[in-house]
C-alpha cells in the first residue's frame, strides 16, 4: 500500500527536477539611465551549454496589467522587428555567444530616446528543449531643465502689510523627472512659515511630456530685508546622479515709513558768501521719500526736485533758520529738522576822507573802513604796489611833494579770500613849483635838455633859449611833455653850434620858479685837401715850408745863447720856466679833416707867448 502510493511521488519529483535542471537562467539590469534623444543599451544574459534556439524582446504596454507586446523576434532561421510598432527602424539586438564560459548575451539598442520609451522591457530566452527564461528592466530617461529664471515684483513691498506679500516668482522648464525648487535667503534655505512665509508650487507637464515647475515666494518683510540677498534652487536628476543650479541673486525693494529727516547742505560746512549759489537737500530715512516742506520765516519754499531746494544768488538776508518737515499720511508720523544759514558779506569800503589837497608840512590821518561779517585784514598801498601799513588808519606828517600820490585801502577776509574790496584816495600837496634841470650830450647828435617841475596846481613849464654871447633866440628842434597828478616833465632838443643858454620856468597859481643850464659850443673847423697842378704851386709851398723851418731853428738858437749869458729874465734862478700851463676858458677846440681820417689839433696860446712843437 505504502509502495503504491511513493512510487507515483518519485516519478514526479525526477520529472520536476529534470524540468528545472533545463531552465534558462537570464539575469538582465533593473534600471538603465539614458539623457532624452540619447541612445539606450539594454543588456540582456543567459547561461546555456549552446547559443539560444530563440530570443523575444517584449515591451510593457501602460497600464496596471500585464499586458506587453513583442517588439523583436530571433531564432536559428529567422529576425526581425515587429512593424507598425512604435520601435520599427529605432531598435536592433547584438548577439554574442561565449562558449567557454556558456555564457550568451543580447542587447537591446534603442536610439533617439524619448519619454514614451521610459518602461519595462522584457528579454525572453529559448533552449534547444523549448524551455526559457526571462529578465525585465526598466528604462528611466532624464531630461536636465533650463536654468531658473527669476521673475521680480517691479513695485515695492511695504512692512506695514499684515500678511505676506508676493516677493519673486522662480521658474525652470523643460525638466524630467518633476525638478524640486528651493528657496533661499542669504544662504539659508526658506521654510513655509504661518504668517510669515508661503510658497506657493505650480506643475505643469507639456504635450512632450516635460515638465514646467513654478515656485511663487510670499513674505511678511521687515526693513533689514533691504540688504538680504535672495536666490532660488532647482534640483534635478540626471543618469546615476542628482545636480542643481542656482538663479540670479537678487535684493527687494522693502518701503518703510520715515521716522527721522536731514536737513543739510551740499557741500557741507562752507562758508557761503553774497553771490553764491546754495543747495540745501531733505532727506528722510524711509523708503520711498516722502513729500517734503521747506519753510523759511515763516513761508514755504517751493520744492522743484523733491528734498532738494536752490538758492540762486543769496544775499545776507537769507541769512536764518530752514526747516524742513514731512508727514506719512498712512502711518500718521510727522517728522522735521532745521539748520542754520549764514550769508557772509563784505560791504564797500568807505575812506575818510575820500580825497585831500594839503600844504606843505600839515599832517593828515585816513580811516578805511568795511562792514563784514568775519574778521578783516586791512593794508594800504602807495600808487599801486608800496605797501604803507596794515591796520585801518593812514598817518601822514609833514606833507611834502614826496607825501602826494594814490592811496589804495585793501580790505580782504582771510577766512573767506573771495571777500575783498579796495578803494582809492588821490593825495595832493599845494605849493609852488620845485624844478631840476639837466642835460644829455652827444657828439654829433642835438643835445637833450630835462626840466622837472614838482608842485600843485600843476605847474605850467615855459622854455627860452638863446645865445650866449648875442642874447638872440634860438629855436628848439623838438620838445616833449608829460604830467601826472603830482608833477610835469619836459625836455627839449636843441642843436649847439655856438655857445647857449636853455630857461626853464614853471609857475602855477601859488608860484614860479625857473632855472637855467649853459650849453658850450662845439666849433668844427673842417678842412679840405685840393689838388693842385704840380706846373706851379707845389714849388711854391715846399719853399714856403723851408722857409718857415729855418726861421725856427734860427730863433731857437738865440734863444739858446741868451741863456747860456744869462741875458734872459728867468725869476730869483735865473731860469725860464716853460712848463706847460692849464688851458683857459677861451682855448679855440677846432677839428682838421684831411680823406678819410680826423685829426683834431690843439693849439694854445698860454700869456700870448708861442710854444715849439717839441714843447
Amino acid at each position: 500500500m505504502t509502495l503504491r502510493y511513493i512510487a507515483p511521488l518519485v516519478v514526479g519529483l525526477i520529472v520536476l527536477t529534470c524540468k528545472t535542471w533545463a531552465a534558462v537562467d537570464v539575469s538582465t539590469e533593473d534600471r538603465v539611465d539614458v539623457y532624452l534623444k540619447d541612445q539606450a543599451k539594454i543588456p540582456c544574459m543567459y547561461n546555456l551549454k549552446e547559443p539560444a534556439m530563440m530570443i523575444v524582446w517584449f515591451m510593457k504596454l501602460p497600464g496596471k496589467d500585464q499586458s506587453r507586446i513583442r517588439i523583436y523576434y530571433y531564432d536559428n532561421h529567422t529576425e526581425f522587428v515587429e512593424e507598425g510598432s512604435d520601435y520599427a527602424g529605432r531598435i536592433q539586438v547584438s548577439h554574442s555567444y561565449d562558449a567557454q564560459n556558456a555564457v550568451g548575451t543580447a542587447v537591446l539598442t534603442i536610439d533617439t530616446v524619448e519619454l514614451s520609451d521610459q518602461r519595462e522591457f522584457t528579454c525572453m530566452v529559448h533552449n534547444v528543449l523549448k524551455d526559457n527564461g526571462e529578465g525585465r528592466t526598466r528604462l528611466q530617461v532624464f531630461s536636465s531643465p533650463s536654468l531658473p529664471v527669476i521673475e521680480l515684483e517691479h513695485t515695492g513691498i511695504s512692512v506695514t502689510k499684515e500678511e505676506p506679500s508676493k516677493v519673486a516668482n522662480c521658474k525652470v522648464d523643460n525638466g524630467y523627472p518633476r525638478p524640486n525648487i528651493t528657496w533661499y535667503k542669504d544662504r539659508f534655505p526658506l521654510q513655509p512659515s504661518e504668517g510669515e512665509i508661503e510658497i506657493k508650487e505650480s506643475v505643469t507637464v507639456k504635450t512632450s511630456g516635460l515638465v514646467k515647475v513654478e515656485s511663487q515666494l510670499f513674505m511678511k518683510v521687515r526693513r533689514e530685508d533691504e540688504d538680504a540677498i535672495f536666490y532660488c534652487e532647482v534640483q534635478y536628476f540626471v543618469p546615476g546622479a542628482s545636480k542643481m543650479a542656482e538663479s540670479n541673486k537678487f535684493q527687494i525693494t522693502v518701503f518703510y515709513p520715515t521716522t527721522k529727516v536731514t536737513l543739510y547742505m551740499n557741500p557741507p560746512d562752507r562758508l557761503i558768501k553774497e553771490g553764491d549759489i546754495v543747495e540745501i537737500h531733505c532727506k528722510g530715512n524711509g523708503k520711498p521719500q516722502p513729500i517734503f516742506t521747506l519753510t523759511f520765516k515763516d513761508k514755504e519754499i517751493l520744492d522743484e526736485a523733491n528734498g532738494i531746494w536752490i538758492l540762486e544768488s543769496v544775499t545776507r538776508s537769507d541769512s536764518g533758520t530752514y526747516e524742513c518737515r514731512s508727514f506719512d499720511p498712512d502711518t500718521g508720523i510727522e517728522v522735521e529738522d532745521s539748520i542754520n544759514i549764514t550769508v557772509h558779506y563784505l560791504d564797500h569800503i568807505v575812506v575818510t576822507p575820500e580825497e585831500a589837497v594839503l600844504d606843505q608840512m600839515q599832517d593828515l590821518t585816513l580811516t578805511c573802513n568795511a562792514l563784514s561779517s568775519l574778521p578783516t585784514y586791512t593794508v594800504w598801498h602807495k600808487d599801486g604796489w608800496s605797501e604803507v601799513v596794515e591796520r585801518h588808519v593812514l598817518e601822514l606828517y609833514n606833507a611834502s611833494y614826496d607825501t602826494a600820490g594814490m592811496y589804495t585801502c585793501e580790505v580782504k577776509v582771510p577766512s573767506l579770500p573771495e571777500l575783498q574790496e579796495q578803494k582809492s584816495v588821490q593825495i595832493r600837496v599845494q605849493g609852488k613849483p620845485v624844478i631840476a634841470v639837466s642835460s644829455t650830450n652827444n657828439a654829433d647828435r642835438p643835445v637833450n635838455v630835462t626840466c622837472y617841475a614838482q608842485g600843485y596846481p600843476i605847474p605850467n613849464i615855459t622854455w627860452t633859449l638863446s645865445d650866449r654871447w648875442t642874447g638872440k633866440p634860438v629855436p628848439v628842434l623838438d620838445m616833449q611833455s608829460q604830467s601826472t597828478d603830482t608833477d610835469v616833465f619836459s625836455m627839449i632838443s636843441v642843436k649847439a653850434t655856438s655857445a647857449l643858454t636853455a630857461n626853464c620856468r614853471a609857475h602855477n597859481d601859488i608860484g614860479t620858479d625857473d632855472d637855467s643850464l649853459s650849453i658850450d659850443a662845439i666849433a668844427r673847423v673842417t678842412t679840405t685837401t685840393q689838388v693842385i697842378s704840380p706846373k706851379g704851386g707845389s714849388g711854391v709851398a715846399i719853399a714856403v715850408i723851408i722857409i718857415c723851418l729855418l726861421l725856427i731853428a734860427i730863433l731857437g738858437s738865440v734863444l739858446y745863447f741868451l741863456y747860456k749869458k744869462g741875458r734872459l729874465p728867468c725869476g730869483r734862478s735865473g731860469k725860464q720856466d716853460f712848463t706847460k700851463e692849464k688851458a683857459s676858458k677861451d682855448d679855440i677846440v677846432m677839428e682838421m679833416k684831411s680823406g678819410k681820417s680826423e685829426e683834431a689839433v690843439l693849439l694854445q696860446g698860454v700869456n700870448g707867448d708861442k710854444k715849439s712843437p717839441t714843447e
